[in-house]
């Protein structure tokens, strides 16, 4: 097997037969010796001090919106001034946020089990939508300082709890740390499990990997890397593009602009997200990433179509005072589809289809084009909504069904495979 993996690695050929052969074939073996998994203490606690980081995630990106006109007031600010320091504070946060929205993930899954693997990284999307809605109901409550502070316990908890958690076992495995290896791997399935198997799959490819050529950023951009690079910085962009960070940052804005109670409103955003987060849970593993990701564009579509139109009504006078309702409505089916699909399946994709060879690298590409584009949407937003309402959900609509277009023709599904499968079936695409 080892030597069909390395051949499958470096050939570039376009002989389809013997490519589909040789990868029936191992994934014929991996399947036979990968359908047990078990979920043990460790595996847990690993994925729980992971993911504090992404609950400051969402803290943090919905901290702004209840406390927003508390602090311009209390600050003298305007959209078009700022306090340095706050400027500071903000940088350091966007840089930490950048960092732990890919590497969580990819941790995650790579010592998660193929089968429990999808929910485990959709778990980043669950404590995104948690810190999100603690944000809102908080904020509510207390002033903006302590709505800050508070921000700080989870990173406390993190950076204490990284102190007990393994290194990534196929980071190890590519470092040539083979002890420390099978180890973390032991410790991660249980004492009771055999792990000779997984590890020698998880060795052999590591090794066909550490044959290819020292991929720098020059050599990212070749033809045998531009499908797996297409797909995980589209999806990266689109994460963003689609309008969240906007929504979410100046989502008491949208409703005073409709005329809805801002309260009421906030309330509402806080108590949907996080059901929306349990149903793509329940169907991460069932249904398979590309359905979930084609519903949410569909979903995130209709919200925006429906937000855009609620403004043309209002603007017009038009339905007396259900206006404000449909946009509700519309922004309401606008979060609750985020998360079931494109919020949250990209981050599963995009977290398994990288090489282990440019992972790092082609992760930070993807990394740095996604907070560019949220750093967009979230600057261009408000100048945007006094543009046009109307005009901004009608924009982010029209995004929204690029997205659509985008899964449906370039995304691979990578339900029940293991991180190796899902290398080998995409790594001729586009050759």
């Amino acid at each position: 097997m080892k030597e069909e993996i390395r051949v499958q690695l470096l050939s570039n050929t376009n002989e389809e037969n013997v490519s589909n052969e040789k990868l029936h074939k191992f994934t014929g073996d991996s399947a036979i010796h990968h359908t047990t998994s078990s979920i043990t203490p460790m595996l847990l606690f690993s994925a729980f001090i992971a993911f504090l980081g992404s609950f400051s995630l969402g803290y943090i990106v919905a901290y702004t919106s209840p406390v927003q006109a508390e602090v311009m007031k209390e600050l003298n600010l305007s959209t078009a001034e700022d306090a340095w320091l706050l400027d500071l504070g903000r940088c350091m946060l966007g840089y930490s946020m950048a960092i732990s929205a890919y590497v969580a993930p990819i941790y995650v899954a790579e010592f998660t089990p193929k089968d429990l693997r999808g929910r485990f990284v959709y778990t980043h999307v669950f404590m995104l939508a948690t810190g999100s809605s603690a944000a809102f109901l908080i904020g509510l409550v207390i002033t903006w300082r302590t709505l800050a502070l508070i921000g700080i316990i989870p990173s406390l908890l993190q950076i204490i709890g990284l102190f007990f958690i393994p290194e990534s076992p196929r980071w190890l495995m590519m470092k040539s740390k083979n002890k420390e290896f099978e180890a973390a791997l032991q410790c991660l399935r249980g004492d009771s499990i055999n792990i000779s198997q997984e590890a020698t799959d998880i060795k052999e490819h590591a090794e066909a990997l550490h044959q290819l050529e020292k991929v720098g950023i020059v050599q990212l951009f070749q033809k045998k890397y531009a499908y797996v690079l297409t797909v995980g910085i589209g999806l990266a962009a689109l994460v963003n593009l689609v309008g969240l960070p906007g929504v979410m940052s100046y989502a008491s804005s949208i409703f005073e602009s409709a005329g809805f109670s801002v309260t009421v409103g906030t309330i509402a955003l806080a108590f949907l997200q996080l059901p929306s987060v349990g149903l793509g849970i329940f169907l991460m593993d069932k249904c398979g990433r590309r359905p979930l990701l084609m519903g949410s564009a569909v979903g995130l579509c209709l919200g925006c179509l429906i937000t855009g139109f609620a403004f043309v009504f209002e603007e017009r006078r038009l339905l007396g005072g259900f206006s404000p309702y449909l946009a509700l409505i519309g922004i309401l089916i606008f979060v609750a589809s985020y998360p079931v699909g494109i919020g949250g399946v990209s981050a599963v994709i995009t977290s398994e289809i990288y090489p282990l060879n440019i992972k790092g690298l082609a992760g930070s590409v993807a990394a740095l084009v996604s907070w560019l584009s949220a750093w967009t949407v979230s600057y261009a937003f408000n100048f945007s909504m006094e543009w046009s309402s109307s005009g901004t959900f009608f924009v982010l609509a029209g995004v929204s069904a690029f997205a659509l277009i985008f899964v449906a023709k370039l995304v691979p599904e990578t339900k029940g495979k293991t991180l190796e499968e899902v290398h080998m079936s995409i790594s001729n695409v586009w050759q």
